[in-house]
């Protein structure tokens, strides 16, 4: 019969086995793909690393997962530091992750990429939003260190050219952490402010870490609120960050931007010296032409007695035709005015009455009498003749 000493219960065994792994893989580095990947809302990682032979279990807790700058995702292969322990709950081994790197590429390549393509999707980068630079600035915004080359640059350009623009730098870190959001607070600031005609956002050259405060969502997402256009200058020619693609215009350097602001009012003051010769040419040209019509209207030009001479005769030959016109038109007149007269003379009641006939009114009604039957013996009649009237009274009706 087995020693009941030597027996151990689950908990007891899976203890033990703990304290063996943890002591023995304190840190260990593992490289495998992932799978299984999950990141529930309490911010811990949980997923799997596999290869042809197996498979292991693996946790990252939050604390060290908001370090990540990328997300990992099923099939990618990975190299995992961390230390190896056992779940008792479950009696498995698993692997307590403290940071993940891709394999062949660098952390924040992946994170660069995954970021872009996000921002991609959004439209962020789309060409249509992206606004043109305003052609005579009379002030810039600058967002970048204070103590960097980029400024020196900037202000180099513009007192090189003579711009007559006023400069307001907004300082920020640009480098390090926090750096992003003082970045994306400082675009804030000037389109709250609101005095700027166009934004400066950058610095001078780096490494990839050095300029990946660029590379953040917030400042991204920062350049894309600006209500005022930006132009991003990060870095060397060579380089390319968020920014640029999130910008309205990108400049391969601070300098290159500084020069893309003013290079609207040099074009100008280019062109309008190209007018000005045009125009004193034009004029030129068009004083010789008046000049020249000037010499001949003076050669044409005749007495001023002449050409009153000339204007009163014409005067009095209008005067003569307007007063024959005037008399033909009264003697046209008079003639249709006798005409009409004599029409309604030939019309009118007055001429029958002279011919011997009277108009009887009834004397109640004053209306003229055309039907005997509507006389009684008695009614008082008037009588119209063409020279006086009467009173008369009917003694007899005959119908």
């Amino acid at each position: 019969m087995a020693d009941a000493t030597r027996i151990l219960t689950v908990t007891r065994l899976n203890a033990l086995l703990k304290d063996v792994i943890e002591d023995n893989f304190v840190s260990v580095l593992v490289e495998g793909e992932v799978s299984n990947w999950s990141a529930p809302a309490s911010g811990h990682l949980y997923f799997s690393l596999k290869d042809g032979g197996g498979q292991l279990r693996a946790v990252m807790f939050r604390t060290q997962a908001r370090l990540l700058r990328f997300l990992p995702q099923n099939g990618m292969q990975v190299i995992c530091s961390g230390r190896v322990t056992l779940y008792p709950q479950r009696g498995e081994v698993q692997l307590v992750v403290d940071a993940i790197e891709p394999r062949g590429v660098g952390s924040l390549q992946v994170a660069f990429e995954q970021l872009k393509a996000n921002l991609a999707a959004e439209g962020l980068f789309a060409e249509e939003r992206k606004r043109p630079l305003p052609p005579y600035p009379r002030t810039i915004g600058v967002v970048t260190s204070a103590t960097g080359a980029a400024i020196h640059d900037i202000l180099n350009v513009l007192e090189r050219r003579s711009a007559g623009v006023r400069v307001l730098l907004r300082p920020a870190r640009v480098q390090g952490e926090g750096a992003a959001a003082e970045i994306a607070e400082a675009i804030a600031d000037l389109n709250r402010q609101g005095d700027a005609d166009v934004l400066i956002v950058g610095r001078g050259g780096g490494s990839l870490e050095d300029l990946w405060a660029f590379n953040e969502e917030i400042v991204a997402r920062a350049i894309h609120a600006s209500a005022i256009p930006v132009i991003a200058a990060v870095g060397h020619e060579v380089d390319v960050s968020i920014a640029d693609f999130v910008a309205d215009l990108r400049a391969p350097t601070p300098s290159a931007a500084a020069e893309l602001v003013v290079k609207s009012r040099l074009e100008l003051e280019g062109h309008l010296d190209h007018l000005t010769l045009r125009l004193a040419g034009q004029m030129r040209g068009r004083l010789n032409l008046l000049r020249e019509r000037v010499d001949g209207l003076a050669r044409r030009l005749r007495s001023p007695r002449q050409q009153l001479v000339r204007c009163r005769e014409r005067s009095a030959e209008t005067a003569r035709r307007l007063r024959q016109a005037m008399a033909r038109g009264m003697r046209e007149e008079e003639g249709r005015l006798a005409a009409l007269c004599a029409r309604l003379d030939s019309l009118s009641p007055l001429r029958t009455l002279a011919r011997g006939y009277a108009v009887v009114l009834a004397d109640k009604t004053g209306k003229a009498v055309s039907d005997a039957s509507s006389l009684g013996a008695g009614d008082r009649l008037r009588i119209r003749f063409a020279k006086g009237r009467a009173a008369a009274t009917v003694e007899e009706v005959e119908p």
